[in-house]
């Protein structure tokens, strides 16, 4: 019998090329069930029913092995159908110190305006790339800092949501949520020496390893970072 749901990993790799899953031990990385499968055809898009078809082959061994019913997943995606939007945006702060809030206040604007321009696609990382405090670059947030002027560079990386009802419709058939939405690419950007385990730096990633990175679902993440501590409106 399985431990606590939230010491164990689910995660389903998507490729044209290839699907993935594994199950593992959140503690030691220990792997309870791995399985992976290539076809045969070059193709560009996901074939869903070839999804469906390999799902059907583990779900039932993965369930048996675990003595635990699959309830949600992550998902690690190579697409083309990814999309990303740059956007800054800024704030004249009249020379007061430079207060969380007012970074807060700014992301939430920025999603905002996001949301009101992707059509039919979803956020799936909110990152960003740059602070711009009068007139110089920080990689991450200034605290404590007296500013004029204060402005954010922020990437969002998105997936369409035709897309992603395809994966649930699948997901479905056996009463399967998602948990997370993940960027192959953005993962693997990370990827080193070290670690050159895409599911074991997802998890990573999904628990704050970014520290640039804004929570869009904090309520699934044990993350105690900086974003998950004060950025709890992406809901």
């Amino acid at each position: 019998q399985m431990d606590d749901e939230l010491d164990f990993q689910n995660y389903l790799f998507l490729s044209p090329k290839c699907l993935k899953i594994k199950i593992f031990r959140k503690q030691d990385f220990k792997d309870l069930y791995f399985n992976e499968t290539y076809t045969d055809i070059i193709l560009n898009k996901l074939n869903f029913e070839f999804v469906n078809l390999f799902l059907d082959k583990n779900i039932f061994q993965i369930e048996k092995k675990t003595n635990k019913f699959i309830e949600n997943i992550n998902l690690i995606i190579d697409s083309d159908e990814f999309f990303t939007i740059n956007l800054s945006i800024k704030k004249d702060n009249h020379g007061e110190i430079l207060k969380k809030q007012d970074l807060s206040h700014l992301l939430s604007k920025a999603k905002y305006e996001c949301k009101e321009t992707i059509n039919f696609r979803r956020i799936t990382h909110m990152l960003i790339d740059n602070y711009y405090i009068d007139k110089k670059n920080y990689s991450s947030f200034p605290e404590n800092l007296r500013c004029n002027f204060f402005s954010i560079d922020i990437k969002f990386i998105c997936l369409s949501e035709i897309y992603i009802k395809e994966i649930e419709k699948i997901l479905k058939r056996y009463q399967i949520t998602i948990n997370h939405i993940l960027n192959s690419e953005y993962v693997e950007s990370f990827l080193d020496n070290k670690d050159q385990d895409i599911f074991r730096l997802s998890m990573k990633i999904i628990d704050g390893f970014n520290e640039n990175e804004v929570s869009i679902n904090p309520k699934m993440r044990n993350n105690k970072g900086f974003f998950e501590r004060f950025f709890n409106f992406f809901k």
